[in-house]
């Protein structure tokens, strides 16, 4: 995931943000007055109190809060409500998703959900209720502008031209790249360690079913997945095909709210599951996760056999690629004969493209750490990893494909990176447009005591 300010408050503004130093507004509501309608945009009020909310969050801001914060909250509310009247919705389920993610993120920060609480100064249960109304307003935004831009494409002529029309030193620099081959081995778990574990998850079953005490008190204490371990173990709304297949085929079998799942292993662990609601096609669950241990002399004997095939390897005896598609017991490289794959996402963590080539800091920490001393072509030597899908400890070998020096983009090598670059202005310019249009029809008013010496991004809020 992304830092902090890097998730949640980047929904909550369309561009970048830089300091301002903020000073005691002037106009301020007059004494005795709670809150004040500033600026009226349709049928939609904002208010100071919005304001000083996105002043006081700590992020930086570009210009005069009082100027920035109205106008970005008033382009939003355009979009929000062009995205009524083309019917744009999120499903709440989806907005749970990410609300969830930025709680993670946090608490994570603050240390703990109760140091959490106290800095924002509200209960969890506000807390989740204000982020979920501004996710909630990002995504319909977000969606809306894409619906908006659905008709925009970049024909190849127009990249070319727009390569040949800027200067060398104007294109942007990409950085170093690598392509890295993957051979993955877990390492042996032994029947005690699996013993015990399934042990631990009866005796959890047992003591639920006993009512002597809960399912969620149980995940808080023991649960070893750390995204939903501090809300008692439960999860969003889900539907089936985003769950691991064995976890989801028992989890659809729950009909009982009171009831414990059997133990079922997925490719994270060994878990026990609850029934919390189901709602249509999906359902919402609370699990106990926990992970088999692996013993140090299980994971010596799993670097020796990978020591012994890279020697192997090393003595053309057969390639890497057809090891790792034999052998490797990582999914996602194993069919591509072991060549990573680097899935490229948004803002929302969701997959916009794909390619063979990392950016160093792209890469799992342990596999960066190998490959930086690696000349093309080179094997590693074995090493351990954490699966960073699954958690669980792997052993590796790495081999260095390609290394692609940092360059300014070419048109032969960096063909979609310009034609992104081509695409997105386009559609920049197209909702610029859009919104200079939209302040013409719409109704807007600005509170007198609000007028200021702004120079807003998009000149025409002041109609009078």
């Amino acid at each position: 995931m992304n830092r902090l300010h890097s998730f949640a408050t980047a929904l909550l503004y369309m561009a970048a943000l830089v300091v301002y130093p903020v000073v005691a507004h002037a106009q301020s509501a007059a004494p005795g007055v709670i809150d004040e309608v500033i600026w009226v945009v349709g049928d939609d009020a904002i208010l100071l109190s919005d304001v000083e909310k996105m002043r006081t969050s700590g992020e930086r801001i570009n210009g005069n809060p009082y100027c920035v914060i109205p106008e970005q909250l008033a382009i939003q509310k355009l979009y929000l409500h062009q995205a009524a009247l083309d019917s744009i919705n999120v499903p709440d389920e989806q907005v749970n998703q990410y609300v969830e993610m930025q709680i993670q993120e946090w608490t994570m920060a603050a240390g703990s959900a109760e140091k959490l609480e106290e800095y924002r100064g509200m209960s969890m249960a506000q807390i989740r209720e204000e982020l979920f109304d501004q996710l909630k307003s990002y995504q319909i935004v977000r969606h809306e502008r894409q619906h908006l831009t659905s008709h925009i494409k970049v024909t190849p002529a127009e990249v070319r031209q727009f390569f040949k029309t800027v200067p060398e030193d104007s294109l942007p620099i990409i950085p170093t790249q690598v392509e890295v081959e993957l051979l993955a081995e877990r390492p042996r778990i032994s029947q005690d360690e699996l013993d015990r574990v399934k042990g631990d998850l009866r005796d959890y079953t047992e003591r639920i079913n006993k009512g002597e005490t809960s399912f969620s008190t149980l995940a808080i204490l023991y649960s070893e997945d750390p995204g939903t371990a501090r809300q008692g173990g439960e999860m969003p709304f889900m539907g089936k095909g985003s769950l691991d297949p064995a976890f989801a085929n028992v989890a659809w079998s729950l009909q009982d709210t009171k009831k414990v799942s059997k133990i079922v292993e997925s490719e994270f662990g060994f878990h026990i599951i609850q029934l919390i609601e189901r709602r249509g096609d999906k359902l919402k669950l609370r699990h106990i996760l926990k992970r088999p241990h692996v013993d140090q002399k299980d994971i010596d004997a799993s670097l020796l056999r990978l020591d012994s095939i890279a020697q192997d390897i090393r003595e053309n005896k057969f390639s890497f690629e057809d090891a790792a598609m034999t052998l490797s017991e990582d999914k996602d490289s194993r069919m591509n004969r072991g060549l990573m794959t680097n899935y490229l996402k948004d803002d929302n963590g969701e997959v916009y493209d794909r390619t063979s080539r990392f950016k160093m800091g792209e890469l799992p920490t342990e596999i960066a750490r190998v490959v930086e001393g690696l000349d093309v072509g080179e094997i590693s030597k074995p090493f351990v990893m954490t699966d960073p899908r699954s958690g669980k400890t792997q052993c590796c070998l790495v081999k260095l494909r390609a290394r692609i020096k940092q360059h300014y983009a070419s048109i032969t090598e960096d063909f979609q990176v310009l034609k992104d670059i081509v695409e997105n202005q386009k559609k920049q310019d197209y909702l610029d447009q859009w919104l200079r249009d939209k302040q013409k029809s719409t109704y807007i008013r600005i509170n007198p005591n609000w007028r200021l010496d702004c120079d807003f991004q998009y000149p025409g809020w002041i109609k009078d």
